[in-house]
């Protein structure tokens, strides 16, 4: 039973990955469900409360921040999950080289953002918010809506890209930050802060991927997660593997 923050870290570096948002595994595997009515009798676990100990919300944030190991965003069915850093090349080598120039809904390979635009694997709205993030660095959420240039009309498409650069593993969060006032001074509640996974892993790690071949590479996640959930239908995994 998953009792605290360190027994959630602890089962995830074990599992490799996990469905998080909405209390719903969608078939495959999630670590803990949502709401304290989903969960053993005894189970100390009470959502939002705010208690970094007993609250699975504030682990989203906590593992973005104490960890370098943990990754966490909307990875899996357009929804939040949470990858390993051991688990993250093997997403990355799902989808088929560039050089079989065909586009992909699947996860983003090892080229780099402006090859896979070049091919159409990801669209031009992605492509906004992209360039705003890797020119800044990091941006929270406020400011990559400013820097990109969309339009309070243009939210659904905003919000549509950003979920799109999370699944193909372009961008990830990496933190939060509030607004800053003119003084100097935050204000107001937190913004997500959002980072290109290189800059978040490291080059090391995307050098791992690009060794790890894409049949290989959705062998081993297929067979973790029956490892994890053996009545997981394949549909159901080949769409969590691909995104």
């Amino acid at each position: 039973m998953i009792r605290n923050y360190d027994d959630f870290c602890a089962e995830l570096l074990k599992a490799g990955f996990s469905v998080a948002s909405g209390g719903n595994d969608e078939g495959v595997f999630g670590l803990i469900k949502h709401g304290w009515d989903k969960q053993p009798p005894d189970s100390p676990l009470r959502w939002h409360t705010g208690d970094p100990e007993t609250d699975p919300w504030e682990w989203r944030m906590r593992v973005l921040d104490e960890r370098g190991d943990i990754a966490y965003g909307k990875v899996f069915f357009k929804k939040a999950g949470y990858i390993t850093k051991e688990w993250y090349p093997y997403f990355l080598a799902t989808r088929r080289p560039p050089a079989a120039r065909r586009p992909s809904a699947a996860r983003r390979g090892v080229a780099s953002f402006a090859e896979d635009y070049s091919d159409g694997v990801v669209s031009h709205n992605a492509r906004r918010i992209y360039d705003a993030v890797a020119e800044h660095g990091a941006l929270p959420l406020h400011e990559i809506k400013q820097f990109s240039g969309f339009s309070r009309g243009e939210k659904s498409k905003f919000d549509a890209a950003l979920t799109e650069l999370q699944m193909k593993l372009y961008l990830t969060m990496c933190g939060r930050q509030q607004k800053i006032s003119q003084k100097g001074e935050g204000y107001g509640w937190s913004s997500t802060v959002f980072c290109t996974s290189e800059s978040f892993w490291g080059a090391d790690l995307f050098k791992i991927a690009a060794d790890i071949g894409a049949r290989e590479a959705a062998d081993k996640i297929t067979a973790q997660v029956l490892r994890l959930n053996p009545s997981a239908g394949q549909k159901r995994i080949n769409k969590f593997i691909g995104g």
